[in-house]
């Protein structure tokens, strides 16, 4: 594909590293230290200009692009830089990221014809709000073709290990001391400290990850934010809106008063003005169900997480936009979240990579990826017998009327299946190839 990526930020160059591999990728942007970088370290084409000017437009004429992707810091930027370019350019798809969840998606959508909109500060605070419906989960992941979930649970220090029999469920992942693999046996033992990934029906998952995890409450209603700008003001409002007790803190006193006024006095704003530990004593936050540290700085949030642990908080999450401290936060048995950049990467590449007949999703810090295929009822494959993948590492699966079996031979394909792969990284090339070609 001929792709141009309009931004040259966090994103922009996450995206044109992943994208530059078997596609044609332009960057553009007037940032010309940003631009020295992305040719320093990327074989890709750095183009110099302004994207809200027409004639930074006018050398890719003679080009098809199959896909322009708006993703600098500014929404009216991305907004007009995908008008200006439409006006110059054949564009195929269009996507655009947009920090702000005021404007009406699907009137901005329709009117500049944009394909996908990507409201990255939404996404996360979304997820954190998941997590207030799977107390005991790390992780939800919901799917268009079905109803099973993919849910994650880290298993407590003191859980006694169990070999698990599976019947009604999978267990399509385990992250055990950093190393994560996709079991191939029937009978999996797991251990302490375990980060297991199940896949199937939610009422029989639910209750598994209460087995498993022993430490965090059944029912979460006290919830601590710490962090004020948009982010955290976003998170708050979610909480809100599901009926939670929200206290949010604050170092800065014009964000402090900022949030207030947006979440309209309903949340207990607190500045702490020094980021004393004491604060968890003095503002009594050692009692809450739930700690959320949602604030811009990756390596903060740890801190913060790690305090709010030794104050005797038992479900501490934080954002994370630097995939380098997934491990770390993992270890030190921290919630991740995906923070706005890494969820605009992540739903980016998840939309480029789905169609409408197979869709994928990543998990575990993308270490791990699942692969879904439906078979309609004028798909080519119904009716058809057609035999499993061979792979080392990936594990094979089709759902008829929503039960999960195993396929591991030769299967003939009715109408509305799904074949579903869970598949490490490493191995996720081919089993991308093997779906798409059946």
């Amino acid at each position: 594909m001929n792709i141009i990526i309009a931004g040259a930020g966090k994103v922009g160059f996450n995206l044109a590293k992943t994208l530059s591999i078997g596609h044609n990728v332009t960057i553009i942007d007037k940032n010309s230290e940003a631009l020295h970088r992305i040719q320093e370290s990327l074989d890709i084409m750095p183009h110099g200009g302004d994207v809200e000017d027409a004639k930074t437009y006018e050398s890719f004429t003679d080009k098809n692009i199959d896909l322009f992707i708006a993703v600098t810091n500014l929404d009216n930027v991305n907004l007009i830089s995908v008008l200006v370019a439409d006006t110059v350019l054949n564009i195929k798809r269009k996507f655009v990221r947009l920090q702000k969840e005021f404007f009406d998606g699907s009137k901005i959508k329709n009117r500049l014809d944009i394909d996908r909109l990507i409201f990255p500060i939404a996404l996360a605070s979304q997820a954190i709000a998941s997590l207030l419906e799977y107390p005991k989960a790390n992780n939800v992941k919901f799917f268009k073709y079905t109803e099973h979930k993919l849910i994650s649970v880290m298993v407590s220090a003191h859980f006694i290990p169990k070999v698990f029999d599976l019947q009604q469920y999978k267990i399509v992942g385990i992250e055990r001391k950093k190393e994560f693999f996709i079991p191939q046996e029937e009978r999996i033992e797991i251990l302490p400290n375990d980060l297991v990934y199940f896949f199937g029906p939610e009422d029989v998952i639910r209750p598994l990850c209460s087995q498993l995890e022993l430490d965090a409450k059944n029912n979460i209603q006290r919830c601590v934010v710490f962090g004020g700008e948009e982010l955290g003001i976003a998170i708050s409002q979610e909480l809100l809106e599901s009926g939670r007790d929200v206290k949010l803190v604050e170092k800065d006193l014009e964000l402090c008063e900022k949030a207030d006024e947006i979440l309209k006095g309903k949340a207990s704003i607190i500045n702490s003005k020094y980021s004393s530990h004491d604060i968890f004593e003095q503002e009594a936050l050692e009692s809450a169900d739930i700690f959320v540290a949602a604030t811009n700085n990756d390596e903060y949030n740890i801190i913060k997480c790690l305090e709010a642990k030794e104050s005797g908080i038992k479900k501490v999450v934080a954002i994370n936009n630097e995939m380098e401290y997934y491990n770390l936060m993992h270890s030190l048995g921290i919630i991740v979240v995906r923070g706005p950049k890494i969820s605009a990467y992540n739903e980016i590449m998840e939309e480029i990579s789905s169609t409408g007949v197979v869709i994928q999703k990543s998990f575990c810090g993308a270490k791990a990826v699942v692969l879904m295929r439906k078979i309609f009822a004028d798909s080519k494959l119904l009716g058809k017998r057609i035999k499993p993948l061979s792979t080392k590492s990936s594990r094979l699966f089709f759902i008829r009327d929503e039960k999960v079996f195993h396929f591991d031979e030769k299967i003939v394909l009715q109408e509305n299946d799904l074949i579903v792969v869970f598949s490490p990284s490493k191995e996720s090339p081919k089993v991308k190839q093997w779906i798409y070609e059946l």
